[in-house]
């Protein structure tokens, strides 16, 4: 257990793991965390900054944190700024831990703590539950490209000759075609009538059967070493099946290597679904996902006047996508054959 005490002592790969297991907590129980449902929209609410809280009424009165009902004014046609209605003769306060939900409302106020967006519909509600798209896409993702690539490149680099030639000449195709390109024209021609969960489904298919190539040809050179060793020899006298040889023998040493690039490799999972959606083929709305709210970005009077829509999703692909990388870094560290003979 030295490499666990070594990863403990790295402070980034911890501050990763930190901000890892908030974020897939986050997602996961992001029904106990919000009162408000990711595609329910609030008339006269559209676009409104995120909510401020008050402790005192207008009357000086201190009743403790509080929000009133807020909806849109009118539009200032010269300067684009929306004024805001604010009915403070109702005041709603805030509860924690109650009605089932980490936060809600005693009254009709809303607490939209990243404000709405172009429909009314609360920003931090569709951060969370877009999130279980863009984070789960990546294990996922990642779980099936490197089963297949690790099991492709075992049995390509241990029985060689054709099955070897055949095996990585398809490789090399699919490494040769820039896989974004690759993506999107397979992303375009999924059928229009499919919903969101079959449409994520086959996004995750997709990303995968262009992921695996690389993979499987370092594999394949790790094996080539691999089959070469005693244990190897021993165990195909003892009659072992090549099957059980590969599953039993080869792959569990390839272990570390995959455990390091799978941690790498999600992040490029999450940018992969994120470019999808941007350009429209990826979730649909009004399903959210970090990439299709990112999305709102190719309207340049949304970044200057509700910036908060943008910076949102932004800030959580990149941590996100930040956090994997330190972890991968920390595991590498603590993994790495010179450390472990220390």
């Amino acid at each position: 257990m030295n490499w666990w005490k070594r990863l403990k002592a790295n402070p980034l790969a911890k501050f990763g793991a930190i901000v890892l297991i908030v974020l897939y907590t986050s997602v996961i129980f992001a029904d106990l965390i919000t009162p408000y449902k990711a595609e329910e929209s609030v008339k006269y609410a559209a676009l409104l900054p995120p909510t401020q809280i008050y402790w005192q009424t207008p009357q000086g009165e201190f009743i403790g944190p509080h929000v009133y009902p807020t909806t849109q004014g009118t539009v200032n046609l010269e300067t684009g700024d929306r004024s805001l209605l604010v009915d403070f003769s109702k005041p709603s306060k805030i509860l924690l831990f109650q009605n089932g939900h980490l936060f809600s409302t005693s009254g009709t106020g809303r607490l939209n703590l990243l404000g709405t967006d172009e429909q009314g519909r609360d920003q931090l509600t569709r951060l969370l539950f877009g999130g279980r798209f863009s984070l789960f896409i990546g294990i996922i993702g990642t779980a099936i490209s490197f089963s297949v690539g690790s099991i492709v490149g075992a049995i390509s680099g241990y029985f060689g000759g054709l099955i070897d030639t055949v095996l990585m000449r398809l490789a090399e195709v699919l490494m040769s075609v820039p896989s974004i390109y690759l993506l999107v024209a397979l992303a375009a021609v999924l059928p229009p009538q499919i919903d969101n969960m079959q449409r994520f489904v086959l996004i995750v298919v997709l990303v995968s059967f262009i992921s695996w190539a690389g993979l499987a040809r370092v594999i394949r050179g790790q094996v080539l070493s691999i089959k070469e060793q005693e244990f190897i020899t021993a165990a195909k006298a003892t009659g072992a099946s090549p099957l059980r040889i590969i599953l039993r023998h080869v792959l569990p040493q390839t272990a570390t290597y995959l455990i390091i690039s799978a941690t790498l490799s999600i992040p490029s999972f999450i940018g992969a679904e994120a470019v999808l959606s941007l350009v429209g083929l990826g979730i649909q709305p009004p399903a959210p996902s970090w990439g299709n709210m990112l999305s709102l970005s190719t309207n340049a009077s949304i970044i200057v006047l509700q910036p908060w829509l943008i910076w949102a999703p932004a800030v959580l692909i990149v941590l996100t996508v930040l956090s994997f990388n330190l972890l991968g870094d920390g595991l590498r560290d603590a993994l790495d054959p010179q450390n472990v003979q220390r």
